[in-house]
C-alpha cells in the first residue's frame, strides 16, 4: 500500500513534490521516491508488502516505461509466469514490475487480467503519454487536476489542494449523502477518477480522456439449485482469501461478530500453516459491543484474538485524526472506530484481512428488510399513496417517520432508492440530483427492486464511503487492508443469484450463513445485526455538546452553500432537548465545519 504522485506542472520543484508526498507520508512510510523525466515528475510513498528489497522502490522504470503504484495485484505470480512463457526477464519479486512489464506487452488488456486493489500512471517517455487507471470497486482513491494542460495526480486532495477553491457543488450533496462521490471532489477542477475507468493523457496534444472498462452489467441469474450456487460461492470465497494471504510482512484478520469477518477469518485460518492474529474491539455499552461474540469466534477457528474495550474518550479522541487523513468532508461515524481498530491492529501486523462488501452483494443491510416490507405501497396510484402518507393515517398505522412520509410521496421505485441513499430528511434550501446521471445504471441492470438497491449500494455508497473510509483509516497508520468480498469475481457471481438464496423469510444473507455453519455453529453467530457504530447520538447531547455548540456557530453556517439554516438550527435545538434523532445532519455540518477550518475556507 502505497502514496502516487505525479505533475507535468514547471513551476512545482522537486523539493515541493517531497513536501507533498510527506504531507501524507503515513500512507508509504518506508521510502520516499522522486523521478524527473522529460516535464514529468513522479512521486511515490511506499509501504513495504512484497519484496522489500529497495530494488522494488518506486517510481519503477522498464524499458520506456515509468510506474508510480498503489495497492497490489493478487493474482500477480501467474500473470508473471505468463510473461515468463514469453521470454520476459524480471529483476524483482514485485508485483509492480509485472504491471509494468504487462501493460508493456498487453496494453489495456492487461486490465482483464489483474484481480486486486489498485491505482497506477505509467509514462511512456517516447510517446509522452501517460496511461492511469483505477482498481473496478474504487478500493485505492485517485485524485487528479487538470486545466489547460497542467496536471497533478496524487493518492490523496490535500497535496492537490493549494490554491484551490470549494466545490460548491460537492458540498451540496455532501450534505445529502454524507461523503463526496466520484467524478467530484471537495475542490474546483480536482477530480477523483471513477473506479473501473481508466485515463490517458497525451502531453503534446494536451488532451484526456477516460474511459471505463469495468462495471456492473445487466443481471443474468443462474439456473443452479441452492446447494450448487452454495458450493460455488464458498469455493471462490476461498480463492479471494488464498491469494490475499500472499505477504512478505506478518498478517491478521479483523474478526467482529458479523458473518463476513467470521467467514474470512475462519477461512484464512484453515488455509495459514500458523495460528492467525485476530483484532477486534468492544464498547462499555452491550448495546454496541460484539466482542464477546468475536472471542466465541476465536477460540473455535483457534486464532491469536486481541480484543480491546473502547470507552468514548478513545473514540472521540481520534477526531483530529479523522480531519487530517480523511482530506475530504466525511460523515461515516464508522470511519472512528475504524481508525482505532487498525491502529491497535498495527501494533502486531501490516497487513489485515477484512469482511468489508458481504452485506452490498449477498443483502445484509436492515434497508433491504425495510424495502422488501414497503414495497407493495407501490402497487396504489400515487393520489392513493399520497392520501396515505397524511400524518395521522400514519401515526394510526404505526409508520410516523419521515422515510414512510418520503416514500409514500415518491413517484417511482428508483425515486425512492435514490432518496434512501441520499437521505429522506435534507437541510438544504434546494436539493438538485443533477449528480445521480453518474449513477443511473442501477434502473436498467435489474428489475428485482432489492438487486437495484444491491447495485445502487455497490456503485454508490461501497465505492465512495465504504472504500474511502478503509483506505484513510487503515492507511493512517500504515496499515494495509485486503477484503475478500470485494473481490470482483464474488460481486458478479453473487449478482447472478437468486434473491431468496440470499434473502429468504427475513433471513438476510442466507447463503453466507450457511457457508459459515460449516465453520462456525448457527447458534453462535445467530446474533442481531449491530455493525460497526458508535452511540454518537447521545455524544452530541454531551460528551461532544460544547464542541458542536462552538464549531456550528453562525459564521460558519453562513459559509455553507445551499443550507437552510432555520431548519438546521431547529434541529439542532430539538436534538439536544432529546426530543427528536437528527445525529445525521448534525454531524455532517459539524464534520463539515472542522474541514473549513482545518484547510482555512
Amino acid at each position: 500500500m502505497c502514496g502516487i504522485y505525479l505533475t507535468n506542472i514547471p513551476t512545482i520543484s522537486d523539493s515541493e513534490v517531497s513536501e507533498k508526498l510527506k504531507s501524507i507520508n503515513y500512507r508509504g512510510p518506508d521510502n520516499l521516491g522522486v523521478l524527473k523525466k522529460d516535464s514529468l515528475k513522479l512521486g511515490h510513498l511506499r509501504l513495504s508488502i512484497l519484496d522489500l528489497d529497495s530494488r522494488s522502490n518506486q517510481p519503477m522504470k522498464y524499458d520506456d516505461l515509468y510506474i508510480t503504484y498503489n495497492g497490489e495485484i493478487y493474482n500477480y505470480k501467474k500473470i508473471k509466469e505468463e510473461l515468463q512463457e514469453l521470454g520476459y526477464k524480471f529483476n524483482t519479486t514485485s508485483d509492480t514490475e509485472v504491471l509494468l512489464i504487462g501493460y508493456k506487452h498487453w496494453g489495456t488488456e492487461l486490465l482483464d487480467k489483474i484481480n486486486g486493489m489498485f491505482a497506477f500512471c505509467i509514462y511512456n517517455f517516447n510517446t509522452q503519454k501517460i496511461f492511469c487507471v483505477r482498481d473496478r470497486l474504487g478500493v485505492k482513491p485517485f485524485y487528479y487536476y487538470w486545466e489547460n494542460g497542467n496536471l497533478e495526480i496524487c493518492s490523496q486532495m490535500r497535496p492537490l489542494a493549494t490554491g484551490k477553491k470549494i466545490n460548491k457543488e460537492a458540498i451540496s450533496i455532501f450534505l445529502d449523502t454524507g461523503y463526496i462521490p466520484s467524478p467530484y471532489s471537495a475542490l474546483k477542477n480536482v477530480m477523483k477518477l471513477p473506479p473501473g475507468n481508466f485515463m490517458e493523457i497525451d502531453l503534446n496534444l494536451k488532451t484526456l480522456h477516460v474511459k471505463e472498462y469495468w462495471n456492473l452489467k445487466k443481471v443474468k441469474k443462474t439456473n443452479k439449485s441452492y446447494e450448487d450456487a452454495k458450493n460455488e460461492v464458498h469455493e471462490l470465497i476461498k480463492d479471494a482469501v488464498k491469494i490475499r494471504l500472499q505477504s512478505d510482512v506478518p498478517l491478521g484478520s479483523f474478526l467482529s461478530g458479523g458473518i463476513d469477518s467470521a467467514i474470512v477469518s475462519s477461512i484464512a485460518s484453515e488455509a495459514l500453516d500458523e495460528p492467525l492474529n485476530t483484532f477486534s474491539i468492544g464498547f462499555e455499552d452491550p448495546e454496541y459491543d460484539e466482542s464477546k461474540v468475536a472471542e466465541q469466534y476465536a477460540e473455535i477457528i483457534k486464532s491469536n484474538h486481541k480484543t480491546t474495550i473502547c470507552s468514548p474518550d478513545d473514540i472521540l479522541k481520534l477526531l483530529p485524526k479523522l480531519i487530517e487523513v480523511y482530506d475530504e468532508p466525511f460523515a461515516d461515524n464508522s470511519a472512528l472506530p475504524s481508525l482505532l481498530i487498525s491502529s491497535i491492529a498495527k501494533e502486531h501486523v501490516t497487513v489485515v484481512l477484512s469482511g468489508d462488501g458481504g452485506d452490498e452483494s449477498f443483502i445484509g443491510y436492515n434497508y433491504f428488510v425495510w424495502l422488501k416490507n414497503f414495497v407493495w405501497i407501490f402497487n396504489f396510484p400515487k393520489w392513493i399513496r399520497k392520501l396515505a402518507s397524511q400524518p395521522t393515517l400514519l401515526k394510526i398505522a404505526g409508520k410516523n417517520s419521515s422515510a414512510s412520509l418520503d416514500a409514500l410521496n415518491t413517484d417511482s421505485k428508483n425515486d425512492l432508492l435514490i432518496k434512501m441513499f441520499t437521505g429522506f430528511n435534507s437541510i438544504q434550501l434546494e436539493r438538485n440530483f443533477n449528480w445521480m446521471k453518474h449513477y443511473q445504471g442501477f434502473k436498467t441492470w435489474s428489475k428485482d427492486l432489492i438487486q437495484k438497491a444491491a447495485d445502487l449500494n455497490i456503485k454508490l455508497w461501497l465505492e465512495n464511503d465504504s472504500n474511502a473510509k478503509v483506505d484513510r483509516a487503515s492507511m493512517a497508520y500504515s496499515l494495509e487492508i485486503r477484503s475478500p468480498f470485494l473481490d470482483y469475481r464474488i460481486i458478479e457471481l453473487a449478482r447472478t443469484l437468486p434473491i431468496n438464496y440470499r434473502y429468504r423469510k427475513g433471513i438476510r444473507k442466507k447463503i453466507l450463513r450457511d457457508i459459515l455453519s460449516e465453520y462456525i455453529p448457527e447458534s453462535v453467530f445467530d446474533q442481531p445485526k449491530r455493525g460497526f457504530s458508535i452511540p454518537l447520538h447521545d455524544w452530541i447531547r454531551t460528551d461532544l455538546k460544547d464542541e458542536i455548540i462552538e464549531t456550528l456557530n453562525d459564521e460558519f453556517l453562513n459559509k455553507v452553500p445551499n443550507l437552510n439554516i432555520v431548519k438546521f438550527k431547529e434541529q439542532l435545538n430539538y436534538h439536544l432537548e432529546n426530543k427528536q434523532d437528527h445525529t445525521a445532519n448534525i454531524w455532517k455540518l459539524f464534520i463539515l465545519g472542522k474541514w473549513y477550518k482545518e484547510f482555512n475556507f
